[in-house]
């Protein structure tokens, strides 16, 4: 009549799940997920997840790390992303990595420093350009100026 069940492997993760965090939920301490996540409570820590979607109401505390990301809410920490959509409405605090793209809306407020990483690909002749023009050193020596002869008054 009734079956014995058998205890999940919690070593295996499910990577088709997607998770909810609710405004009235506060986590404390480092969160990983491999599926995707949204995030309308609070996180105070690390995120290390596949796909996030922060709503207007979410806010995480800490690094977060994900392939993409989607920002309606507040982060106060290191960004690293694949790709990262900024909404109207988010307010970051902290600096952005992106590899891919970056889509940023009108009236986000942004207190951080934004670049662009490198992903292995290779330069481009505009980025090499670039490169060159900002890391040229002038090998040429600077010409010698006579000094002024001043003629006194009479």
């Amino acid at each position: 009549m009734f079956k014995k069940l058998r205890a999940p492997d919690n070593k295996t993760l499910n990577h088709s799940g997607r998770s909810f965090i609710g405004e009235t939920l506060q986590l404390e301490g480092d969160f990983r997920s491999s599926g995707s996540v949204d995030v309308a409570g609070l996180i105070n820590g690390n995120v290390y997840v596949s796909e996030i979607s922060i709503t207007e109401t979410g806010s995480i505390r800490g690094t977060l790390e994900a392939n993409v990301v989607e920002i309606n809410g507040h982060i106060e920490g290191k960004l690293v992303a694949d790709s990262i959509i900024i909404g109207k409405n988010a307010v970051i605090k902290g600096d952005i990595f992106f590899k891919n793209t970056l889509k940023t809306e009108e009236g986000a407020d942004i207190d951080g420093y934004i670049k662009r990483v490198n992903n292995g690909k290779e330069n481009s002749d505009e980025d090499i350009t670039i490169e060159e023009i900002v890391e040229r050193i002038d090998t040429r020596k600077p010409k010698t100026v006579p000094a002024m002869q001043h003629k006194e008054a009479v």
